[in-house]
């Protein structure tokens, strides 16, 4: 069951297509962001630069993989919300689209709330073929809409699974939730099986499940030679002087596209000069693209849980 071919969407700088490929899942990703699109080729990844709006499952035949994080701008709690006061809106244009009814983005306050539905369009669309498996990820705060799709996909003959994992606990050096949908044609949908334990402020490494492998910190990823503290840019209990800090002998903050605001001192507080990344970053607002991508160690582990027998052909 080697050799998959995928279609992603909304594919940003490379982290879901890196956990991909560690399944021996490769294919193509369409990103609309031009400095997304630098960065990607800069990587040699397939990248076809458009809007999945303007595209459909006859542009990519031969996909049945179908993957992608849509846009979190209007769910995440760092975000305007309108996602987020508009979610039962979001949940029956799943149901409505479920019924082959058309969505228009105008119903919302926010065309970018609109784009969460487009994997399902793609899922749906009147083609000759369907995906043998889905993969979809989001901030925890989308859970319910992708729940909305598993009623929609276990209509069309899909074992679905849903959830929201902790990146942390499938070595990522970095506590960051995130809310995904697994869908499969062939077999029972699962997610993956955590591989490391929780990150529990104060609780060393060598500490819980013995069946589980240590959290990674910071130092653990980065080479570094001295121990370092980042300062986060968010007040912690809703103060903006109450700094929040980790240290490199824990895992990072969850990273955002304000991530070049944290500060990074050594023990006396000086400050420390900034890290460099192991990426081929290319375009502006790296800082951006760095907090919308997929983490590719997440990633990897949802792609490799996919791994179902396929479908006879036909």
């Amino acid at each position: 069951m080697n050799g998959r071919t995928a279609v992603e969407l909304f594919a940003g700088p490379g982290g879901m297509t890196l956990g991909l490929h560690a399944a021996d899942i490769h294919g193509t990703g369409i990103e609309w962001d031009p400095n997304v699109v630098a960065t990607r080729r800069a990587a040699k990844l397939p990248t076809i630069h458009a809007d999945v709006r303007n595209h459909g499952p006859r542009d990519f035949p031969d996909a049945t993989v179908l993957a992608g994080g849509p846009p979190c701008q209007t769910f995440t709690v760092a975000g305007n919300g309108t996602g987020r006061d508009e979610l039962d809106r979001v949940i029956d244009a799943v149901k409505r689209m479920g019924d082959r009814q058309t969505i228009d983005p105008r119903e919302f306050a926010d065309e970018r709330t609109a784009l969460v539905l487009e994997p399902l369009r793609w899922v749906l669309e009147d083609f000759e073929h369907s995906y043998n498996t889905i993969i979809l990820e989001q901030v925890p705060q989308a859970l319910p809409v992708w729940e909305a799709y598993a009623d929609v996909l276990r209509q069309e003959g899909y074992s679905v699974a849903t959830g929201t994992l902790a990146t942390e606990q499938y070595g990522v050096p970095q506590t960051r939730r995130r809310a995904v949908l697994i869908a499969q044609l062939v077999g029972e949908a699962s997610l993956p099986a955590p591989t490391h334990r929780p990150y529990r402020k104060g609780q060393p490494q060598h500490e819980g499940d013995p069946r589980l492998l240590p959290w990674v910190s910071m130092g653990d990823a980065l080479d570094r030679p001295t121990p370092f503290t980042v300062v986060s840019n968010y007040g912690t209990g809703g103060d903006p002087k109450n700094r929040g800090r980790r240290t490199s002998s824990e895992p990072a903050f969850t990273v955002t596209g304000k991530i070049s605001r944290n500060r990074i001192i050594d023990a006396s507080g000086a400050e420390l000069p900034r890290f460099t990344a192991d990426w081929p970053w290319a375009g502006n607002d790296i800082p951006q693209q760095i907090g919308n991508a997929c983490p590719p160690a997440l990633a990897a582990a949802l792609a490799h849980a996919t791994r179902q027998p396929l479908r006879a052909a036909a």
